[in-house]
């Protein structure tokens, strides 16, 4: 297993390109985001589309030259469209938009692109939403599969709040290029039963280091066993660390690199 990081754990350093309201830099970029990675020893980062300054081809190789003289790869991209959108034209849109970060994604090497499901819109029930989760997939998939991008479907609420969610969408999809990004805080019910449930489909994980309860209290998370659940599948992908907790991630996301490190072998 390799160890990386999300830019998204240090999303209040980076700005929102992507906010529709008020798009703006940060105080960190994806470069210095990038070095900081580095410098941690860590194998990989995974590039969220909120934070790309541009996607011109200039604006990508610059990124993609730069992980290379760290020594970083870029393990994959990430989106974040929502495919329950009751309006037939709302969901192409998303599908246009997971189309284009896919280019992204291929352009700079990476294997694999995070995408989410969504929440089912008022009104409608979960079984429509997957009906329409699954076309959606199958047509980013046909638009993915030529270029070698593997879409990871993120347990993320919504319509993928349960194991069994998650794995009904990637068996009706059937395709070797929609897999699973395996979110190890976003299960909440029974989280290391649906982690193992998930694994055998992942292609990616995020490694948060805590969970919430049903009723909403915070668990820390227990990486000897998660590690153990990886390893008897033979999982040999990415654990990209997505930082949600309190602590500055400054501060927190060097301790939990340095301990994920440790616990993968690393010396």
């Amino acid at each position: 297993m390799r160890v990386g990081c999300c830019a998204y754990s240090y999303r209040q350093y980076l700005g929102n390109y992507r906010d529709p309201k008020d798009p703006k830099p940060g105080t960190m970029t994806l470069e210095s985001f990038m070095q900081r990675c580095s410098d941690m020893d860590l194998d990989g980062v995974e590039l969220t589309a909120y934070y790309f300054a541009s996607t011109d081809d200039a604006y990508l190789n610059r990124l993609k030259a730069l992980a290379c003289k760290l020594g970083l790869h870029i393990s994959g991209a990430a989106v974040g469209n929502n495919f329950c959108q009751a309006d037939p034209a709302e969901r192409a849109k998303q599908v246009a938009d997971v189309k284009k970060w896919t280019d992204v994604a291929y352009k700079l090497g990476a294997p694999c692109l995070r995408v989410f499901a969504g929440p089912a819109p008022q009104g409608r029930t979960d079984e429509e939403c997957m009906g329409w989760v699954v076309e959606c997939l199958k047509a980013c998939a046909d638009h993915a599969a030529p270029k070698g991008v593997i879409l990871a479907l993120e347990n993320h609420g919504g319509i993928t709040t349960r194991a069994e969610q998650v794995l009904s969408l990637i068996k009706s999809v059937g395709s070797e290029w929609v897999r699973v990004n395996l979110d190890t805080g976003n299960y909440r019910t029974d989280p290391y039963r649906e982690i193992a449930q998930t694994v055998p489909y992942a292609a990616m994980a995020h490694v948060k280091t805590e969970t919430r309860t049903p009723d909403g209290k915070k668990e820390p998370l227990d990486y000897a066993k998660i590690i153990e659940t990886l390893k008897s599948v033979d999982y040999r992908g990415y654990l990209d660390i997505e930082y949600e907790a309190a602590e500055d991630p400054m501060t927190a996301v060097p301790k939990f690199a340095k301990e994920l490190l440790r616990m993968t072998g690393r010396p």
